[in-house]
C-alpha cells in the first residue's frame, strides 16, 4: 500500500534544501548572499543519499535540459536587470563598463584560452572555454547590483557591475561561436573568420539591439498606453513581464540576433516608458521571484552533478577556476580601469566582483547540445568548480564589500532620467519601504 517514490523524495529534499539556503543564511548573519552555495552544497548532499537519482541530471550525457532550464533563467535575469536601471543616460556611469566589456572580458577570454591549452586543450576547445567563463552572472550579483526600480541604490560601483551582467551575456556569444565553428570544421580558415565578423559580430549584435528597442517600445505602448482608458498596467499583473520577455527573446532569436542583448535592452526601453509609475516596481517582483525560482533549482541540480563531475577534476582542471575567480578576472577588470578616475577601493570591488553562474552553464549546455565538444565532462568539471568558487568566494562577501565601498553615500531614488525624485540610503533589494512610499505618490510624470 505505501511506497516511496523517488520521484516525490527529491521534491521534498528540494523543497526543504530551498527554504533552509535562504533561512540559514538571515539566521546566522542576517543576510542572504550565501544562499547558493547553500543550494548547491544541499544539492550534493541529497543526491549522495538517494541513489541513482544523479544521473538524470548529468549534463555530460544530458546537456539539453541544462540549456533550456539556463536559458530562460538566464533571459528573465536580464530583462530583470534592464528594468532595475532608473539612471541610464549618465555617459560617465557608463565608462567602466564600456572598459569592462571591450577590454577586460577579451582579456579574461584570452587568458583563459591559453590556461586551457597548457592543460591539454586544443586552441579551439580553450577559447570556448574562455568565452563559457566570461561573462559574469546577471541572476546570482543581486546583492551586488542596483535596487529595484524606484528603490535608487545607484552607486556607480552597483551601476557598473549591474550593467556589466546585463551584457556581456550577449557580447560573449561571438566567442563562443567562432569557437563552435572552429570545432565543427575542425580547423581554422579565412572564410570562416569572415562570415564571422559578418555575421557573428556585425549582423547579430545590430539585430539584437535593434529588436530589443523596438520590441521593448512596442511591449510599453501595450502597456501604458494602448487603450489609454484602460491599459495593461493597470491590471497590476507581472505576468505581462514574462510576456514580453518571450516576445523579445523568440522573435530576435528567429531574426539570427542576439536575444541575451535584446532582453536587457528592451528591459532599459520600457524602463523609459512611465518612468516614474510603480507598475515597474511590480514587474520586478514578479521576473525575480521567476528568476529566483529557476535558479534554486538549477543550483540544487548542479550540486547533485557535482557527484559525476568530480571524477574529472584534476588540478590542471581546478587551477584554471582558481586563476579565474580569484586572479585573471580581477587582473584584467583593474588593468581595465586605470584610466578612469574610480577610487582604488572602487576599483578592487568591481575587478573582484564579477561572479559567475548560470550565464556559464547555459553558454556550455547550448555549445554541447549544437557540436561534439572534446573534453566535454572537463569542460563541465571546471564550470562546476568555478560557480562553487564563485557563490562561496563572492557570495559571503560581496554584500558587505558593497556595503563598504558605497557608505555614506546619498542613493539616488526614483529617477525621471538624470533627476532623482526622492533621495535614499535605501539599496538592499529586500527593502520594500522605500518603494511603499512611493506607490502613494501619484505618479503622473512621463518622460
Amino acid at each position: 500500500m505505501f511506497e516511496f517514490s523517488e520521484y516525490h523524495i527529491v521534491l521534498a529534499v528540494v523543497g526543504c534544501s530551498i527554504l533552509l539556503s535562504h533561512w540559514l543564511p538571515r539566521w546566522i548573519s542576517g543576510r542572504e548572499p550565501a544562499s547558493s552555495a547553500l543550494l548547491i552544497g544541499s544539492g550534493y548532499l541529497a543526491f549522495a543519499f538517494i541513489p541513482g537519482i544523479p544521473t538524470s541530471f548529468d549534463p555530460v550525457t544530458n546537456p539539453k535540459i541544462w540549456e533550456m532550464t539556463s536559458e530562460i533563467c538566464v533571459v528573465i535575469g536580464l530583462f530583470g536587470v534592464g528594468i532595475r536601471i532608473d539612471r541610464l543616460r549618465v555617459w560617465k556611469n557608463w565608462q567602466p563598463t564600456v572598459r569592462l566589456l571591450t577590454i577586460a572580458m577579451p582579456l579574461t577570454i584570452g587568458a583563459v584560452a591559453l590556461a586551457g591549452m597548457a592543460a591539454g586543450m586544443t586552441l579551439a576547445v580553450g577559447l570556448l572555454l574562455g568565452a563559457v567563463l566570461a561573462p559574469t552572472d546577471p541572476v546570482l550579483a543581486s546583492d551586488v547590483q542596483v535596487g529595484p526600480p524606484l528603490e535608487g541604490g545607484e552607486h556607480p560601483v552597483r551601476f557598473t557591475l549591474t550593467t556589466e551582467a546585463g551584457l556581456n551575456d550577449g557580447l560573449a556569444f561571438p566567442f563562443l561561436y567562432l569557437a563552435m565553428s572552429v570545432i565543427a570544421a575542425g580547423g581554422w580558415s579565412a572564410g570562416l573568420v569572415g562570415e564571422w565578423l559578418a555575421v557573428d559580430i556585425g549582423y547579430r549584435i545590430v539585430v539584437g539591439i535593434s529588436s530589443g528597442l523596438a520590441i521593448g517600445w512596442l511591449v510599453a505602448k501595450l502597456l501604458f498606453d494602448l487603450p489609454r482608458e484602460n491599459t495593461l498596467s493597470k491590471t497590476g499583473s507581472g505576468l505581462m513581464a514574462f510576456a514580453g520577455v518571450l516576445i523579445v527573446y523568440g522573435l530576435t532569436e528567429l531574426l539570427e540576433g542576439y536575444g541575451f542583448i535584446a532582453v536587457f535592452v528592451a528591459g532599459l526601453t520600457l524602463r523609459r516608458s512611465e518612468t516614474n509609475h510603480e507598475y515597474h516596481a511590480k514587474l520586478h517582483d514578479f521576473v525575480e521571484a521567476l528568476e529566483r525560482a529557476l535558479t534554486a533549482l538549477l543550483l540544487f541540480a548542479l550540486g547533485g552533478a557535482i557527484p559525476i563531475l568530480l571524477t574529472y577534476l584534476t588540478w590542471e582542471v581546478a587551477a584554471i577556476s582558481l586563476a579565474l575567480v580569484f586572479v585573471v578576472r580581477p587582473l584584467a577588470a583593474w588593468l581595465s580601469l586605470t584610466a578612469l578616475s574610480m577610487k582604488s577601493k572602487e576599483r578592487i570591488v568591481v575587478a573582484f566582483y564579477g561572479i559567475r553562474g548560470v550565464g556559464s552553464i547555459y553558454y556550455l549546455a547550448y555549445a554541447a547540445s549544437h557540436v561534439a565538444l572534446p573534453n566535454a565532462p572537463v569542460l563541465w568539471a571546471i564550470v562546476a568548480l568555478t560557480i562553487v568558487l564563485s557563490t562561496i568566494g563572492h557570495g559571503f562577501t560581496g554584500g558587505i564589500a558593497i556595503d563598504r565601498v558605497t557608505e555614506k553615500v546619498p542613493q539616488q531614488g526614483a529617477a525621471s532620467g538624470e533627476n532623482a525624485s526622492i533621495g535614499s540610503y535605501v539599496h538592499s533589494s529586500t527593502d520594500r519601504q522605500a518603494r511603499n512610499l512611493m506607490a502613494d505618490l501619484p505618479f503622473t510624470t512621463k518622460r
